[in-house]
């Protein structure tokens, strides 16, 4: 453990010494500029943690008995962890990170691997984070979190972050990830990954429900209504792809290295339309098509007149209207039957804009042999009762080491993992 924490530091060390972008520190005044050049910030050591156990506990298992599988699959309670949101599992195996909509970022650790955790607590608490909902991981253990307006990273967070104090450094310094200028309240939950080609990339949802045409060029430059990409540094930044209204979910498909992403549909156009995406994204520079379509292939009522472009990509999957899809991810496990083996796993957070709710799901996506999609079909459900009442609802979805599916429920504040037994 000491010769891994000691490499770490040595890599940290290497990658960020001095850097000129440091200087430029959001608040807590000074604790980044102190964390990366490795010092202390007297904040406290003593992080208290999360109860895992009492009525709480109780009650968030009694709701998961309500939950159907297909046979052989069960759900168990993973961890109790408050607005809990996006997840990065650590590539070491040591802790799950997990993002939320609020100030939070959280650690959470299984020490006796029995697959439930025995702590939970805050991460880096020393530093003021401001929606810290986008957690990733690169292969190399460096952590990266997208906030509403800036992007750090933690080298060997998993080995730092017992302690107030983590190694960590901007890669986009607070109000420049977008301009300050178009900050908003709406769809600024972003969330990350680290791609085959060692980018990092971050979806940028634009705040409007369908935004006025005199935004058009300015959020096509800035990438707002798009995903970017950028070196690991935050140098190189690029629009990866645009058109797309406010995607929350995005995953590399491993086979062949495209990249996925759902796409929450235009609010107020009606119960069954427009439809949620899953699309699929093979090379940069495609457009998705908002805001001419409000999901799917059908056009908003502000640009109907407007001549939409003729290279639009349309999605490989239309979800059920107002279903609020979020999180997914390529299952690369090995634990559950080969069915479900290098398809998609996604969440629907649940409907608000709708006369009769939907979604408060888990969804799965098979893939044909060409890549593209093959057929989607529901895989848990229960998280609505039949008065349309919420007991839960799932955000995000991530494969953890030993081969089961974590879910993340901002609700109920609890993570849930999914096994199957043979």
């Amino acid at each position: 453990m000491k010769a891994a924490l000691k490499a770490a530091v040595s890599v940290a060390a290497l990658c960020f010494a001095a850097p000129a972008w440091a200087q430029d520190l959001p608040n807590p005044p000074g604790n980044l500029e102190k964390l990366g050049n490795f010092r202390t910030t007297g904040e406290m050591t003593d992080i208290p943690t999360i109860p895992q156990t009492g009525p709480k506990a109780e009650a968030i298992k009694k709701t998961l008995t309500q939950i159907k599988l297909p046979p052989g699959f069960k759900i168990s309670l993973y961890a109790i962890v408050p607005d809990a949101r996006h997840m990065a599992v650590g590539p070491q195996g040591v802790a799950l990170f997990v993002g939320t909509r609020k100030t939070k970022v959280y650690a959470v650790t299984d020490r006796d691997k029995d697959r439930v955790a025995d702590e939970v607590k805050q991460f880096a608490p020393s530093i003021g984070f401001s929606v810290p909902n986008g957690v990733c991981f690169s292969k190399d253990g460096f952590l990266f979190i997208a906030e509403q307006n800036r992007v750090l990273t933690f080298p060997a967070a998993e080995f730092f972050y017992e302690g107030a104090d983590v190694a960590a450094f901007q890669v986009v310094k607070g109000g420049e990830l977008i301009p300050k200028e178009e900050e908003s309240y709406n769809h600024t939950a972003r969330v990350c990954r680290v791609g085959p080609d060692d980018k990092l990339y971050i979806t940028l949802g634009q705040p409007f429900n369908v935004f006025a045409p005199e935004k058009m060029d300015h959020y096509k430059e800035a990438g707002i209504g798009g995903i970017i990409r950028m070196d690991r540094d935050g140098k190189n930044r690029e629009v990866f792809a645009w058109g797309i209204r406010n995607s929350v979910g995005m995953d590399f498909n491993p086979k062949d290295k495209s990249l996925w992403f759902t796409d929450n549909q235009v609010d107020g156009m009606g119960d069954d339309i427009p439809p949620g995406e899953l699309n699929r994204a093979d090379k940069p520079g495609l457009n998705f098509g908002f805001p001419y379509y409000g999901g799917g292939k059908v056009r908003t009522t502000e640009y109907k007149d407007q001549q939409a472009p003729t290279n639009v990509v349309f999605p490989q999957v239309e979800m059920e209207a107002h279903a609020a899809d979020l999180g997914m991810t390529f299952y690369n496990g090995t634990q559950f039957p080969a069915k479900y083996r290098g398809g998609i796993f996604s969440a629907q957070h649940g409907s608000w804009n709708r006369t009769t709710p939907v979604g408060a799901r888990i969804m799965f996506t098979s893939l044909k042999p060409d890549g593209t999609a093959d057929k989607t079909e529901v895989f848990a459900d229960g998280w609505k009762t039949k008065d349309g009442e919420y007991l839960g609802r799932p955000v995000d979805v991530a494969v953890l080491i030993d081969g089961s599916l974590l879910v993340s429920d901002d609700l109920a504040g609890a993570i849930y993992r999914i096994s199957y037994q043979r």
